[in-house]
């Protein structure tokens, strides 16, 4: 079954999205261009390693970058782990309103491992980065003060004769 049949089924109140242009097509891919454009589901601001490649990184920046991934290292001019992890979580509670239970968030691997550790308290480090056209359901309990349940991480929908969103 194609990603866009599954979140059909999964019938999804209330759609977000990161407002850059990557998330903003993959949401109307799946069939929400209706989906509100949301800033603050941006990446992690990288600052001045802004589109390097991770082997340059890693060429260039070894130590730095080993750090980073760990979360103890910032690069100039970016965002701080811990800041990224508080705004994710901020927007994605809406300011504590859980009355809408089914949320499709259309957003980018950073996001949904900052979400991993807002949530489940699970560091990165134990994580695979989330790779595109694929799905993470977190399972939120209305009204509950519980942590949420990991149902599905990093799922694809590999069919090699179609679209992945078809």
């Amino acid at each position: 079954m194609a990603i866009k049949e599954s979140i059909k089924l999964l019938s999804p109140v209330r759609i977000i999205t990161s407002d850059l242009g990557r998330t903003v097509q993959i949401a109307e891919i799946v069939g929400h261009s209706e989906a509100v454009k949301e800033p603050l589901l941006r990446e992690l601001n990288m600052g001045e390693w802004t589109r390097q490649r991770k082997p340059e990184l890693i060429r260039h920046h070894a130590d730095k970058y080993k750090n980073w991934r760990v979360e103890t290292y910032t690069q100039p001019k970016g965002e701080n782990w811990f800041d990224f992890c508080d705004r994710i979580g901020a927007t994605l509670q809406g300011g504590g309103n859980k009355e809408d239970s089914d949320l499709l968030a259309v957003v980018h691997s950073g996001v949904i491992r900052a979400t991993c550790k807002v949530f489940l308290n699970l560091s990165p480090e134990f994580l695979l980065p989330a790779t595109p056209d694929t799905i993470t359901i977190f399972n939120f309990e209305l009204n509950s003060e519980k942590s949420p349940k990991l149902e599905v991480y990093n799922i694809g929908f590999y069919r090699p004769d179609k679209n992945v969103a078809d």
